[in-house]
């Protein structure tokens, strides 16, 4: 009997010892940092994966209306048409169980974040979904949305999931920007863009603006709010990020709602605007979906949500709801999970959410093409 107590009792201690609770940090105080032979991490690789990442800037300018108007060049008519922010340097953070383990670059300076903005867009779709604004993404968003947006025989078939899941091919044109010029084929010309059938949506993954701000403009509607305010009060008080970051639209996106003029923003930078924020804004969100949708106590974003936006998507295996999935496919980082997901943005922004070694790593200005190389090495710390 005494051994089978002793058993018992050493099996809940281990099981206590390996289920720590994670740390969430307070509004404005010192994030609290860990040395990574607190977890048995290895200091070593940790180091060297954090010296790739200072080594492996981003090559395009630091005037970000200089790398945006190279990156696009190829888009017939592209124009900046929201607000830009020179950038800063190389930036990250490693968060293991919520405390940093290790940290680079100036992670309170906000910039442009470009893409890694889908992933807030996102969830707020999701936070719809979850009050029932939205009943199911599977709805023709041309339900909820009778403006003429989604008129048509084509645009009428698109639902919520194909525009979260970029495969909507919703044909038309938004605040100046027309879906067809919006980052077109590699072969071709103006003519066969513009002429070119749309695809039968949820057939074909397209990345494209356009459509994810007419996802945008449709949530706006939908909440009768402007989306930041909605991020705010919904998500960003509640895990107490500064007051620094900021989501902005074209400087001509404004539509009606109630009587009251409302800024339709963009899920996105390639011509200005987007979400503006620190490497630690972008490390707490992070820490809200390792915890499945929870901060401390409160659950802000339904597990079924989560559970839903990381699912793979028929035509893309490596793409939910806009969050990217490291399933096996195109852009499978070979040799880690294939549980991790990561919000991604131009010039390599990037929150990794690795919830098999309950580690949120957010790195910024990377070169892109080297971020499963860095993943690889900050995978061998662990």
């Amino acid at each position: 009997m005494k051994l089978y107590y002793f058993t018992f009792f050493a099996f809940i201690g281990f099981v206590n010892l390996n289920a720590q609770e994670y740390y969430f940090p307070e509004r404005n105080a010192d994030w609290e940092v860990k040395t990574p032979k607190d977890f048995k991490i290895k200091d070593a690789a940790l180091k060297e994966a954090v010296d790739f990442a200072e080594a492996n800037e981003y090559s395009g300018s630091r005037d970000l209306r200089i790398a945006i108007a190279k990156g696009f060049e190829k888009e017939p008519f592209h124009n900046i048409l929201g607000p830009t922010k020179k950038r800063g340097g190389p930036a990250g953070m490693i968060l293991k169980n919520g405390y940093i383990v290790a940290q680079w670059g100036d992670t309170k300076r906000v910039d442009m974040t470009f893409s890694v903005t889908k992933s807030f867009l996102s969830t707020m779709a999701g936070l719809a979904e979850d009050e029932g604004i939205i009943s199911d993404t599977k709805n023709l968003v041309g339900d909820y949305i009778w403006d003429g947006t989604f008129d048509g025989a084509h645009n009428s078939k698109i639902t919520w999931e194909h525009l979260l899941q970029q495969n909507s091919a919703w044909s038309g044109e938004l605040w100046g920007g027309k879906d067809w010029a919006d980052r077109p084929p590699s072969e071709g010309g103006i003519d066969d863009w513009k002429l070119a059938q749309p695809k039968e949506p949820g057939s074909v993954m397209e990345y494209n603006d356009v459509r994810v701000n007419v996802l945008a403009y449709s949530l706006t509607h939908v909440w009768r709010k402007p989306m930041p305010l909605v991020l705010k009060e919904r998500i960003m008080d509640k895990i107490s990020a500064s007051s620094t970051w900021r989501w902005f639209g074209y400087d001509d996106a404004w539509t009606e709602i109630d009587g009251l003029q409302m800024k339709s923003v963009t899920g996105g930078g390639h011509s200005g605007a987007g979400i503006f924020i620190s490497a630690e804004d972008m490390a707490r969100f992070g820490m809200l979906f390792l915890n499945n949708g929870k901060w401390k106590n409160e659950q802000l974003i339904s597990e079924n949500w989560i559970k839903k936006a990381t699912t793979p998507s028929i035509p893309n295996a490596n793409y939910g709801y806009m969050w990217w999935l490291n399933e096996k496919g195109a852009r499978h980082w070979e040799g880690l999970s294939e549980n991790i997901y990561y919000a991604a943005g131009f010039g390599g922004n990037f929150i990794v959410i690795d919830k098999e070694n309950d580690v949120v790593v957010v790195t910024r200005w990377l070169e892109p093409s080297k971020i499963g190389e860095f993943m690889t090495k900050v995978n061998a710390a662990f």
